[in-house]
């Protein structure tokens, strides 16, 4: 059988393939597959490990939260339930819990509250239902004030945009906790039902929460407004109207999604601010706020109590802040992350 000729020989030395052979390279590499916006975020989002673990924590706090009731009933214990007569649980001279980490046993497994004797961890699930309502309703709320009035003032720039400004400029210099603490204190004496302190609570985180996310859609506006897409769409006809919903639109998608993950854990500081300073929700609707405010009255005998809905209120916000700067730096595509 001869053998490979001078040419065939040399093409073999310098890595090219001899007649019938193929190289590594041509076996492995296929057809260039492009990859849209969406999964090229992920796979940048997929490698940061801190934002899947905080992203882990937000998605089980959400199921914590929504499953709350199903949750307790396999626990065995309700947040209302008190047990402060006819048991063990209590002293029954000074009312605080016996033993160990409020007295935390295989029945009641974070311990139960002073006095009272409702269960804490029952009290924390349902306090993370408490946190999951108010965050996300309020975040959603200035959102939809946030993006329209920003699309509005961004695109239609003049006087609409000179109005819109100074109005989010107003919002942001006023001193947002007292006038929530006035409000909230005002609105009580109207009606003083769970409901309607639950609006009012999420109207008044909305509210005041639309101009941080206002200023930055009209920012993104004002820079799309002038791309050639958008030219070329007034071109051919489009309306206002359409450009801003079809052109427009879909391009603040990313910081929208940055922003909304990081304006969550504001407002659910927010409901716990408020119901810390016994103005937030009406008892015996739980809420993380709330129990900090009962267990500072008794944080030198009973440090647990107060230990465990601030890790919890740590934690959340915590992973909704990891979650929502990794989705930033994924969605940025001058990341270098």
């Amino acid at each position: 059988m001869s053998g490979p000729t001078e040419f065939e020989a040399v093409a073999t030395d310098d890595g090219l393939a001899g007649p019938g052979l193929q190289n590594d390279e041509d076996e492995v590499a296929g057809p260039i597959a492009g990859r849209s916006l969406t999964a090229i975020a992920w796979r940048r989002l997929r490698r940061d490990r801190i934002a899947l673990a905080g992203g882990v924590v937000v998605v089980l706090f959400i199921l914590v939260a929504v499953l709350a009731g199903p949750i307790t009933a396999i626990y065995g214990q309700n947040y209302a339930t008190q047990h402060n007569t006819g048991n063990s649980l209590l002293d029954p001279l000074t009312q605080m819990p016996q033993g160990a980490f409020s007295g935390a046993s295989g029945t009641h497994w974070l311990g139960v509250t002073p006095v009272l004797g409702l269960d804490i961890l029952a009290n924390l699930i349902y306090g993370a239902q408490t946190s999951l309502i108010v965050g996300f309703l309020a975040t959603a709320f200035s959102l939809v004030l946030g993006v329209t009035l920003g699309v509005i003032a961004g695109f239609a720039r003049g006087w609409v945009d000179t109005v819109i400004s100074r109005i989010m400029d107003v919002l942001l210099s006023f001193p947002t906790l007292l006038f929530s603490i006035a409000l909230i204190a005002v609105s009580s004496y109207i009606n003083s039902s769970e409901v309607f302190r639950f609006s009012i609570i999420i109207f008044v985180l909305g509210f005041f929460g639309w101009p941080y996310i206002g200023r930055i859609v009209r920012g993104q506006v004002l820079t799309l407004r002038e791309k050639e897409f958008v030219e070329a769409a007034r071109s051919l006809g489009a309306s206002n109207g359409r450009i801003m919903a079809r052109e427009i639109a879909p391009n603040l998608v990313g910081p929208v999604l940055v922003y909304t993950t990081l304006a969550i854990p504001n407002n659910i500081l927010g409901e716990a601010g408020l119901s810390f300073l016994g103005i937030g929700v009406i008892p015996p609707t739980p809420s993380w706020g709330q129990m900090l405010s009962d267990a500072s009255q008794y944080v030198q005998v009973d440090p647990w109590y107060l230990f465990m809905p601030g890790l919890a209120i740590f934690i959340t916000v915590l992973a909704f802040n990891l979650f929502g700067d990794g989705l930033r730096d994924a969605l940025d595509p001058k990341s270098t992350r």
